[in-house]
């Protein structure tokens, strides 16, 4: 489960309430579309938001719905003690690893995440993701500190957001001389995801997946078999999309993607989040032309 396409779908709102139909049926069209992994709970499923029974009722919801493929489901928490609660629930309902990502209202220090990771590890048997999300969670981890957390028994990936640095390959090649052999790299950040695929990562941790798997599906194979041409083709061919991503992130953007493919009902983002402007919408609607998704 730790190569290859880890989709992560939305977690659809109505009402306030989370739409369990609708993520049920976003899980299974992904699985359907041969993605290797499905990261629930992710930032893109607004895990943060949730409470714990609504965490529950996803993930129970979604490994019903991926029909045998692997969820990594999200626990991310302020207090220890909550993460230890939902990585309890993840096991219980049948999710095969756990991603987490160090989630804080203080900043926290290096020596506090690393024994986040050390403490969860300790408490639960399944795999678990490093989720290096600085964009949201405000930490930045420095590869040392990658290291370390890697040598945990336990820790089985590092999903890692695009590099600030233009050459990927030199970004990738630097944190892998720290960490053991064994840890598996994925990137995020879908604009740069051929490119990071093609230079030795080991799987894409995707926002697209979860809403067009089989595009994603596409990049991915195209590049774990060295078409590199065809790869960035393909990923190419997104481009009015991760355009998007850039400028207004890609939570929201996906959010409008799915409500103008038709694959929700309504808005996904639960309040205080709101949707796209209305200059915004509508440069979805001519990305989805300009990428010829019109039916997917």
């Amino acid at each position: 489960m730790f190569n290859g396409l880890s989709a992560f779908p939305l977690t659809p709102m109505s009402d306030e309430s989370v739409d369990l139909d609708a993520v049920a049926r976003l899980v299974a069209r992904a699985a359907q579309s041969g993605v290797d992994s499905l990261g629930v709970l992710g930032s893109t499923g607004n895990y943060a938001y949730l409470s714990r029974e609504e965490r529950r009722m996803v993930l129970e919801t979604s490994v019903e719905a991926a029909g045998g493929v692997p969820v990594l489901a999200g626990v991310g928490a302020l207090r220890t003690s909550d993460v230890l609660t939902l990585a309890g629930d993840a096991h219980t309902a049948g999710a095969s690893a756990l991603l987490l990502a160090p989630v804080s209202y203080q900043r926290l220090s290096e020596a506090e995440v690393f024994g986040l990771f050390e403490d969860v590890a300790s408490e639960s048997d399944l795999p678990i993701v490093v989720y290096d999300n600085p964009g949201t969670t405000g930490f930045t981890f420095t590869d040392e500190l990658h290291a370390r957390i890697a040598r945990i028994p336990g820790i089985a990936s590092i999903k890692i957001p695009p590099p600030a640095a233009p050459d990927i390959a030199t970004r990738l090649g630097k944190l892998r001389a720290a960490l053991p052999e064994q840890t598996f790299v994925g990137i995020s950040g879908d604009w740069i995801a051929a490119e990071a695929l093609l230079a030795g990562c080991d799987l894409w941790y995707s926002v697209i997946g979860g809403i067009l798997p089989r595009q994603a599906r596409e990049i991915v194979d195209h590049a774990l078999a060295g078409r590199r041409d065809d790869a960035m083709a393909a990923s190419a061919a997104l481009e009015p999309l991760w355009s998007l991503f850039r400028t207004y992130g890609s939570l929201r953007v996906t959010a409008a993607l799915a409500e103008d493919l038709g694959l929700i009902p309504s808005s996904a983002l639960p309040l205080p989040l709101r949707g796209l402007d209305p200059e915004g919408r509508n440069r979805v609607a001519a990305a989805i032309r300009q990428c010829g998704l019109e039916g997917t």
